[in-house]
């Protein structure tokens, strides 16, 4: 993982440096990007069978999807329903309703975790966590992930591995979190599924284990957890743990980088530079390179200099406007999967 070189080829200056990462996307996975110091991963599932979604209000589906409006939302959760208010808890947090709220999103999950609703006691957990609405309190927060780790609850054991991961309120121990990470991806969590692969991948907290880290990262990349399709494609483009397969590498780089996964698009930019899985294309490759670096990772920026030397002024200027619909596309993408029930 300290050099990135294929069996057969060198990848290009400027990608060296992009290693297969762990998942740390914490309210990230589900509320959308809050803040700047991501730790833990927020919950918005649905334990509902009845229930009044913000997503319903915010995609406006007609046919046989019931629609509701925010109001009746607000109102559903100043009543007791445990899904509205742990909606509303988001809304606040996603600046999808009427301001950015982290104290009243605070409030809105601890109405509905004292009730025992899982989703809203890990996203009250990853409040205290990052101290978003109240000071921090990793022993408030390990209260509530535990409330639902003991109800099983897939997210939660992911949640606990990381904190065990990192040594974050508790004692540093990897081979706690992979235990953790197990629990969770065998719960079916694809995050909890993508770090037990990288465990293995990376040897830590296990004797490395290549075989066990693609079965790992397929099934989280094939339940659309965008790192560890990343993660897995860089496998196939380097031939590690699998038969070296440009095109597989090139269609797995492709579905990462459409969900905004920065280091894929760095990747199938490089891809896109050198022809490999797909027809050479210099203004597509600097387009997803560029949607990178605009969205904040630098780790392609050599590769971009080297081919925006290839290109003419108005190449570079359409090239610069893909990237920008890029990242609109994968922003809205992201808003609309926070609030899906």
């Amino acid at each position: 993982m300290t050099n990135f070189i294929t069996k057969n080829t060198s990848l290009a200056a400027g990608t060296a440096k992009i290693a297969r990462r762990i998942s740390l996307a914490l309210l990230g996975t589900s509320l959308g990007m809050v803040g700047s110091t991501p730790l833990l991963a927020a919950d918005h599932s649905n334990q509902e069978s009845d229930h009044c979604s913000i997503a319903i209000v915010v995609r406006h589906n007609t046919g046989s999807t019931r629609v509701c409006d925010p109001k009746t939302v607000r109102s559903l959760a100043q009543e007791g329903h445990i899904f509205e208010q742990n909606q509303m808890g988001m809304v606040s947090m996603l600046v999808v309703g009427p301001g950015y709220d982290p104290a009243g999103a605070l409030k809105w999950f601890e109405r509905s975790a004292s009730k025992g609703y899982a989703p809203s006691q890990v996203n009250l957990a990853v409040m205290y966590i990052n101290g978003w609405g109240t000071a921090p309190n990793y022993g408030a927060a390990l209260r509530w992930l535990h409330e639902a780790a003991n109800q099983r609850y897939a997210r939660a054991y992911y949640n606990l591995g990381l904190l065990y991961l990192q040594g974050a309120g508790v004692t540093k121990d990897p081979v706690e979190a992979l235990r953790y990470f197990r629990k969770g991806a065998e719960a079916g969590d694809p995050s909890a599924q993508t770090n037990l692969g990288y465990m293995y991948d990376s040897g830590t907290g296990a004797a490395r284990d290549m075989k066990e880290a693609v079965n790992w990262y397929r099934k989280a990349a094939d339940n659309g957890n965008a790192l560890a399709q990343n993660n897995l494609a860089d496998l196939y483009l380097r031939g590690e743990g699998v038969q070296q397969n440009d095109a597989m590498a090139f269609e797995l780089f492709q579905q990462a980088a459409a969900q905004g996964q920065t280091g894929a698009r760095i990747k199938l930019g490089y891809m896109y530079s050198a022809g490999r899985g797909t027809a050479r294309d210099l203004l597509t490759a600097y387009s997803w390179i560029t949607a990178a670096a605009t969205a904040g990772d630098d780790r392609g920026r050599d590769l971009m200099r080297s081919i925006e030397s290839r290109l003419s002024a108005g190449q570079i200027a359409q090239a610069k406007e893909n990237a920008r619909k890029l990242n609109a596309e994968a922003d809205a993408e992201l808003s609309a999967r926070a609030l899906q029930p």
